[in-house]
């Protein structure tokens, strides 16, 4: 999405083409561990002064939240890089500011590879967000030995919880899942007072009969082609008799 000075930006858990936000997590536990980012004040803004950053290896970030002034900041791009890509949302700052923050919305370059600038939310271990979380299938579906196909219809869903509880992705095992049958939201292990805003009966995945396809008619037959030019020529013989 679009921010409101026309920069793209990706909100990590709404990414479903960018895995990288997406780190092992069975369901029902959680993973409260915050990582320790390294950030250094930033004085000098603009795009100039941001491309320079970036040659030194340092992506630009500003931190909101909690009714205070914007902290510009700069922190180390392979140690960030290295987070997001490990799954991590909720980070310990410190240095040029000692709080814990919330990864908000991230910007990437044109390739996707790395990130260009990263704004960041304060936030408390125990206050509560909402954020898309992704949704991943696990195990062998019987269904589908029995000629049944996969039909995965929901692959992300939002949810409620304490910030320290907000899990990488969500895993449902299919390995009890028969031909014509289902899973939906209500068999999903959520984190401890999570909440979600789906429909307790939306399916995640469904295992159904493959589609028929149409039979194609054969033509018995040679079919004599039609001869254009002698049939112009026989018109033309006709009017001149």
């Amino acid at each position: 999405m679009a921010s409101a000075d026309g920069r793209e930006e990706c909100f990590p858990c709404r990414q479903p083409v960018f895995p990288w936000y997406i780190r092992q997590f069975d369901c029902g536990q959680r993973d409260s561990m915050s990582e320790t980012l390294k950030v250094e004040s930033r004085e000098l803004r603009g795009k100039r002064n941001n491309r320079r950053l970036r040659a030194r290896g340092r992506i630009p970030a500003v931190l909101y939240g909690h009714g205070q002034d914007p902290v510009s900041l700069a922190v180390p791009a392979e140690q960030f890089d290295s987070m997001v890509r490990h799954g991590s949302r909720l980070v310990t700052l410190a240095g040029a500011v000692n709080e814990s923050a919330f990864i908000r919305e991230c910007q990437w370059d044109t390739w996707g590879h790395h990130v260009v600038h990263v704004d960041f939310t304060r936030i408390s271990a125990h206050e509560k967000v909402r954020v898309q979380v992704a949704i991943e299938l696990r195990g062998e579906a019987p269904g589908v030995k029995e000629g049944g196909v996969l039909k995965q219809v929901l692959h992300e869903i939002e949810l409620e919880c304490e910030a320290a509880d907000i899990p990488e992705k969500l895993t449902v095992s299919i390995n009890d899942l028969g031909l014509n049958g289902s899973v939906t939201v209500a068999n999903l292990a959520l984190p401890p007072g999570a909440k979600v805003f789906e429909e307790p009966d939306q399916h995640i995945v469904q295992c159904v009969e493959p589609a028929e396809q149409p039979e194609v008619e054969e033509v018995s037959g040679e079919v004599e082609p039609e001869l254009i030019g002698r049939k112009r020529e026989e018109e033309g013989e006709a009017s001149g008799s």
